[in-house]
């Protein structure tokens, strides 16, 4: 699974965007408002360093997303 940090413009928040490993959009989300079924994409458990990651992500890399 990947994750990319969107900067939103003027009155557009941020987004998060979680992909596939074929780089299909599975989930789209604000970045200040955490998702909600993480169990849904098999990130239950890890909201704290999901969160984390969220706040350290640079804007318009794409990466692997590795939640330990």
């Amino acid at each position: 699974m990947y994750i990319i940090k969107v900067k939103g413009k003027a009155k557009i928040p941020d987004y998060i965007q979680l992909r596939d490993e074929n780089f299909v959009l599975i989930a789209y989300f604000r970045a200040d408002r955490p998702l909600k079924n993480m169990d849904k994409y098999g990130l239950e458990g890890k909201e704290e360093a999901f969160e984390k990651l969220i706040a350290e992500l640079p804007f318009g890399k794409l990466q692997a997303l590795n939640l330990v």
